[in-house]
């Protein structure tokens, strides 16, 4: 199988070992980060997601592992309420921020143990489960900010956790309504624009905001609406940052910043639903999806557009959550029973191929270019019907309304 690139793809991922919740009474894997120094540690947030239905002896903890001992956790973090997100800093390796399932920010040091180091105050807090937190590029290395289904996006110093440095409500009528905003489940930050960053709403809506700006009519730029359902991931290309992917119901799409109406490409809709998704760090052509009957789909667009390079079948539950390490060579997996499972990609899937830059950049702007066409001629269609409704009312008031219409 020949590639437009010229090169035959070795198309392999292997399963190395699952890292399982210690814990008798399971709970979904619901985030992973990677350390970010060494690779060589996952930090997993387990929550019960399901409204209500938590077992009222359900472990709160959440844990560190070391690749090199799947059997026993190297630290054991314990929050005053179940972690739905768990981010390392970028700067400070010992440090990560948490959001918990009652909306509090909690902040660990591990250099000082297993407790919350610094913890939100409950009454300036989000209203609803933090499904976001991301570290921001600051001088300090202090800073972060959160998103939650209550609608808000806060910004934090973990230096003063008593209340959030600034907020923003996801109403998209720019009107800053709480009532009427969109609640967020996923973040996008890159550190390359430091002053914007995107949301994935539950309605289906990524809001791409500007912080800097004056007033909340401004934050609020614009809108990309595709999704049926709730979009649970979001993430710009590391080669090509205008240009993002979203996850969500049954497809990936990926979008131009130049194109708003509608997406540049997508995947087909498979029958499980679709659940995570992340670029590859290392290629710009190829993208992870997880799927609610278990399997980590790998695309390569350049290689082939309407099906994955290759299909994973990890295990017999429903995956919820993907990471991949820094350098695109190993994934990891966490799945509804609080399974994480850390899969080895082939070089092939992991190594920037020949041409491949100029490949993916030529397909993101042929499609970019298709898009705009088409929105240009259903804009056109659009004002021919507006005036054809104009001039039918005209004609209809002239012969004197319903009565000379008989």
């Amino acid at each position: 199988l020949e590639t437009t690139l010229g090169v035959k793809p070795n198309l392999a991922c292997d399963s190395i070992f699952p890292k399982r919740d210690p814990h008798e009474i399971k709970r979904t894997a619901t985030h992973l980060s990677w350390h970010p120094d060494a690779n060589r540690k996952l930090a997993v947030a387990y929550s019960c997601l399901d409204f209500q239905r938590a077992d009222v002896n359900m472990s709160y903890d959440s844990f560190i592992w070391d690749l090199e001992n799947p059997n026993k956790p190297e630290l054991i973090l314990k929050p005053s309420s179940p972690l739905v997100t768990l981010e390392y800093n970028p700067k400070d390796s010992h440090v990560l921020i948490g959001g918990c399932y009652n909306g509090q920010i909690a902040c660990w040091d591990t250099r000082k143990g297993n407790l919350v180091a610094e913890l939100s105050t409950i009454e300036f807090s989000h209203r609803d489960p933090v499904f976001g937190a991301l570290w921001l590029q600051s001088k300090t290395g202090t800073e972060c900010f959160s998103a939650s289904t209550d609608g808000q996006v806060m910004w934090w110093d973990i230096r003063k956790m008593n209340e959030p440095t600034e907020v923003l409500i996801m109403d998209v009528s720019r009107k800053g309504v709480l009532e009427n905003a969109l609640g967020a489940v996923a973040l996008e930050f890159e550190p390359t624009m430091p002053t914007k960053f995107m949301v994935g709403t539950e309605q289906g809506v990524v809001i791409s905001c500007n912080r800097k700006a004056k007033t909340i009519a401004e934050k609020i730029v614009c809108t990309f609406s595709g999704h049926h359902g709730p979009i649970y991931a979001l993430q710009r290309n590391p080669f090509y940052p205008k240009n993002f992917l979203t996850v969500g119901d049954w497809t990936a799409r990926i979008w131009s910043e130049e194109s708003r109406e509608s997406c540049i490409m997508w995947t087909k809709y498979h029958m499980a639903y679709v659940t995570d998704g992340a670029w590859s760090p290392q290629r710009p052509a190829v993208f992870f999806t997880t799927k609610m009957d278990g399997t980590v789909d790998i695309w390569d667009f350049v290689f082939k557009q309407s099906d994955p390079a290759l299909s994973l079948k990890v295990c017999d539950e429903a995956l919820f959550s993907l990471k991949v390490q820094d350098n695109g060579c190993f994934l990891a997996c966490g799945s509804r029973l609080g399974t994480v499972t850390l899969l080895e990609v082939s070089p092939g899937l992991c190594t920037l191929q020949r041409n491949e830059k100029n490949a993916a950049s030529s397909i993101f702007e042929r499609e970019t270019h298709r898009e705009k066409i088409l929105e240009a001629r259903h804009r056109e269609m659009r004002l021919k019907e507006k005036d054809l409704q104009k001039r039918f009312l005209y004609f209809f008031r002239r012969k004197g309304g319903r009565g000379s219409m008989r």
